[in-house]
């Protein structure tokens, strides 16, 4: 009796089981929209590479698409940073040769605009050839950092420094300062955005080239003004990066066919997403944020985290070793020119990112800033100094993870096949599209 008291319980069990198994299949949601969080999958139904999506992993793909990107916050260093005035002042600097010490170099020199503000360079080439490429400014108005090494924490700060580099720009302050002042259309516009310029028409307290650099002439004649004479000069030289940078904050990225991709994702358009990404294209995303671990550091709508990372780049044969952010740090915080600095518009409570900044550890020499992926298939050759011209060779760094010349490198190898690797690139490839700027933007002013 008890035995069979034992079954029929089992069967009882059994029959609820079944029950509810059945009920879970019948009562499954059907698609609809993937903004509704509520749903486990998405499914694409793609023929090749079969892509379900969980919640988490859209979730994922929102943050790092386009249509996440925030408004672009004030920049509180910069109080002419969004004054259309200084943007349209700055784009007439940024294209002027005469901001050179030969008069044949300009902003758009290294930074040219039918290459999304890169020169396509492994070394950007100027006055001299720079141990270091150009990395592209779009979207850089987000970044709390410039330059490879981070040495400048502002755009207008990293604007002036290749103006007084002696293998870039290779002029001097004063020689700036004369050209708006004798050039009309300059002058007006200066003086109405920033107030008068001081009066210069005496080349004894105002020489033609003198500045803090390299050459000895122009030092000493900079150390022969007057302190007064130095300062005015100086609020006027950074008074022009800071119109150069209003104008670059306008250059934005615009949306890619990975953008496409997850809008169609989020709005539940199935047939737009089958004919976006290709199912290499999907495959390839899915290891970018899965078993390629790419999102650790391109994450976020512009795909950098902003940090810093060393992932054992070689050196540049005849090139010196490059400490990276180890010596960076050091460099943007003695920099006149930062956030805390007397020539910033900023309060101290709105440097939190130079208070703050970590200045040692065993993670920072060698460090690098991580680059945007945006158009990345179209900003060729990679790494700082251009170790790499072709993505493939990238992703193959990336796969074998080689002990970099100096400090620890972060990677671990990838050990993903080369059919893997073809697919990562693929992705890669989706990310390119058009700026989102102002055609008139991003040409010199007629």
């Amino acid at each position: 009796m008890q035995r069979i008291t034992k079954l029929k319980v089992r069967l009882f069990n059994l029959s609820i089981l079944l029950f509810v198994m059945m009920l879970g299949i019948s009562c499954a949601p059907q698609r609809s929209a993937p903004s509704q969080q509520s749903q486990d999958r998405i499914s694409p139904e793609t023929e090749a590479s079969d892509a379900l999506w969980t919640a988490a992993e859209i979730a994922t793909l929102r943050s790092i698409w386009i249509g996440s990107l925030p408004p672009l916050p004030p920049d509180p260093s910069n109080f002419v940073g969004d004054d259309p005035r200084a943007a349209s002042l700055g784009q007439k600097l940024y294209f002027d040769t005469r901001f050179s010490a030969n008069g044949e170099v300009s902003c758009a020199t290294c930074h040219q605009p039918d290459l999304l503000f890169t020169d396509g360079l492994p070394r950007a080439e100027a006055i001299g050839t720079t141990p270091r490429g150009a990395p592209t400014i779009v979207g850089s108005a987000y970044s709390p950092w410039f330059f490879w090494d981070g040495r400048r924490d502002s755009q207008w700060a990293q604007a002036l420094t290749p103006l007084e580099s002696p293998i870039e720009h290779g002029g001097t302050r004063t020689q700036y300062v004369h050209v708006i002042d004798e050039d009309e259309t300059y002058r007006a516009e200066y003086e109405t955005i920033f107030g008068p310029l001081p009066d210069l028409s005496d080349r004894t307290r105002f020489p033609e080239v003198a500045g803090p650099v390299e050459d000895l002439e122009a030092r000493a004649a900079w150390d022969a003004m007057a302190l007064e004479d130095r300062e005015a000069v100086t609020r006027a030289y950074v008074n022009m990066g800071k119109a150069i940078a209003a104008y670059e904050r306008l250059v934005m990225p615009g949306p890619s066919r990975f953008d496409r991709y997850v809008q169609a994702l989020l709005e539940g358009d199935e047939e737009t997403m089958q004919t976006t990404l290709t199912p290499d294209e999907v495959a390839g995303l899915r290891l970018f944020i899965q078993q390629g671990n790419c999102i650790r550091c391109h994450n976020g709508p512009l795909f950098t985290n902003n940090g810093f990372h060393n992932i054992g780049v070689p050196t540049t044969e005849g090139l010196p070793l490059d400490l990276g952010r180890i010596s960076g740090v050091q460099q943007v915080i003695s920099s006149e020119f930062n956030c805390l600095g007397s020539y910033s518009d900023a309060g101290p409570d709105d440097c939190a990112e130079l208070r703050f900044v970590k200045t040692l550890g065993q993670e920072l020499p060698g460090a690098f800033k991580v680059p945007t992926l945006r158009n990345v298939a179209e900003t060729a050759p990679y790494m700082h100094s251009g170790q790499f011209a072709t993505l493939r060779e990238v992703l193959n760094h990336y796969n074998q993870a080689q002990a970099g010349p100096i400090g620890h490198s972060e990677l671990t190898p990838l050990n993903l096949s080369d059919a893997e690797l073809a697919q990562l690139e693929a992705f890669l490839r989706s990310l390119s599209g058009h700026l989102a700027t102002d055609p008139e933007v991003l040409a010199p002013p007629q």
